[in-house]
This record gives C-alpha cells, structure tokens and sequence, in this order.
C-alpha cells in the first residue's frame, strides 16, 4: 500500500469500482478465511416454501449456488486466497437426518456443474485439507475422498485464484507428525515450517489476514497459518448474507482503520490522552463478544457494548 496515499473514508471506499478495491486488495495479497455458516438458517428464512419439505436437492442447489456467489464476491474484491471450512468431525455424531444431508453436500462442491463451471470460468484452483482420510475411513462420509482427488486434479493448472475448502481441519497434530515422520525418512532431517505448510494444504500458504465468522466470535480451522496477528470480524447474520457492502466494510477496515501504530506513545497530544483516558473510562466494563439469547431461546445476539463514539469521530 502506497504509505503516501490518503486514506479514503468508508464512505469513499464504498462508492469506488470494484476494479479499483481489487487493485487495492491485490497488492495486500491476502489470505481469507470464511467458514459460510447460518446456511440452513438462512435457508429456512429466505425459502420457508421448501424448507419445510425436506428436499435436499432443493436446498443443496439453492444454498450451493449461494456458496458460488460468495466465492465469486471475494474474487472480484481481489482476495485471490480463501480458505472455507465447511465440515468439523463433530458433525460425525449428528443423526441420520443430517448425515443423509451432508453425504451429497461434500460431494456437491466436487462434482456439481454450477461448481465445476465457476472453477474455469474463474481460474481457481481448489484444495481440500485437513484430516479428512483419517476421519473419514470406515463411515458413509468416504466415498467424498475420490471427488475430492478427482477436483484437485481437474483445477490443478488454474493459477487466478485459490479456494481452500477445510475438511475436518480442527486439530493439525497428528498430521503434522506423519508429515515429519515422513519428512525425515525421505530426506533425513525435519521439515520447516514452510515446507509442513506447504505439506498439510497442498502448497505453501501465507499467514491468515482476515477471518470473517458467524454469529458467536470463535475463529477456528486455520491450522499452522493463524499468527494471533490476523483481524478477526463477525457477522451478526447468517453468513450467506455477507453482501458486497460488508464484504466492503470489512476491508476498509482490515485496509485502513486497523492499520495503527501503536509504538509511540510519546508523540500523542495531550487531547489524544485525555480523549483515550475518557473513552476507557466510559466503557471499563464493555467487553466485545458478550450478547444474550433471544427470549425464545432460538438463536443468541451481541449486545451494544462500545458508548461514547461519536466524540472521537
């Protein structure tokens, strides 16, 4: 980013084209992360009509070509890497209902059409990672693991744009074990980090930049790539809502508004201290992640917590 270019206000940012946010967004070369929870949720609200029908293949082509959309946003943003996790083992201990569900949908985004047409319209190169064979052996869920060779390789010389699908991605330990094991035996010394990166996703992936969730601040299945210094964002609605002026909005901020260098304190004003001394002040006991469940008990919300903005604007 050009240090000695101004920083345009949200308001700006959001009126640009979209080629000149990408251009933008191209040069940070970020590394997304952006798991699409809230689908059934947001399908259920969207489309009562058929959610109450129990047509999977409705809902599996509805939600997919959603999923398409998203991808595409991204893209168009210039995020050319995006990770999505998209299966935990947890799911593994749901009942029948939802497994006869989620069968078809791991192989969905390896063999659909829609899918498959916006991998080459695109140029993106797809990977899956994670424990999936370990997880999967022995369970109706391993017939996925073919589909999942056969779309690597079918995407292997398409270079635009990076889509990482995580598959039972939660705990990296004994694969990074295998993969030093293996390491060692092959060329007699332990992998750096680089090189157990490169071998856990596929190839090699630079630290997380952003991670866009859902509903309850948790980030999770990033493995080896998450440095605690990635920007953290949550949306309040289900994610397949995300749209093009939060997606904006997001960026914007990671871009710019979080972008402070915080070394030199000695060079504040005395009205900087005295602003950040009453603003601390005023929200001592504001903690960001606290919310309630909704009087029904069917979903949980956030709470305002931040007061006294509008003087530091």
């Amino acid at each position: 980013m050009n240090a000695h270019s101004p920083t345009p206000s949200l308001a700006e940012f959001l009126s640009w084209p979209i080629e000149r946010i990408a251009a933008q967004v191209r040069e940070e070369s970020l590394v997304c992360v952006f798991p699409i929870n809230g689908t059934r949720r947001w399908f259920m609200l969207e489309y009562p009509e058929l959610a109450g029908k129990e047509l999977a293949g409705d809902y599996l082509a509805i939600a997919g070509q959603r999923h398409v959309e998203l991808y595409r946003l991204f893209l168009e943003h210039g995020v050319e890497t995006l990770l999505t996790p998209i299966f935990g083992p947890d799911l593994l201990d749901r009942g029948d209902e939802y497994r006869k569900l989620m069968v078809p949908a791991l192989m969905w985004f390896a063999r659909d059409p829609v899918f498959l047409r916006f991998y080459d319209q695109y140029g993106v190169r797809v990977r899956v990672y994670g424990d999936a064979r370990r997880t999967f052996a022995g369970t109706p869920y391993e017939a996925a693991l073919d589909a999942f060779d056969e779309l690597e390789q079918r995407t292997a010389q398409h270079t635009r744009f990076r889509l990482f699908f995580g598959v039972c991605a939660h705990d990296p330990a004994e694969t990074v074990a295998e993969i030093g094991v293996g390491f060692q035996q092959a060329r007699g010394r332990l992998p750096t980090k680089r090189e157990i990166v490169k071998a856990y996703y596929g190839e090699y992936v630079n630290p997380v930049s952003l991670f866009i969730g859902f509903d309850r601040p948790t980030a999770f299945d990033m493995p080896l790539i998450a440095t605690g210094s990635e920007d953290l964002y949550f949306t309040v609605s289900p994610s397949p809502y995300l749209d093009e002026q939060t997606l904006r909005s997001i960026l914007h901020d990671h871009l710019y508004a979080r972008r402070i260098d915080d070394s030199g304190y000695e060079h504040l004003t005395a009205e900087d201290i005295q602003a950040m001394q009453a603003f601390y002040r005023q929200n001592q006991h504001s903690v960001l992640g606290l919310g309630k469940q909704h009087r029904s008990g069917a979903f949980w919300y956030p709470t305002t917590q931040v007061s006294g903005t509008t003087d530091l604007e």
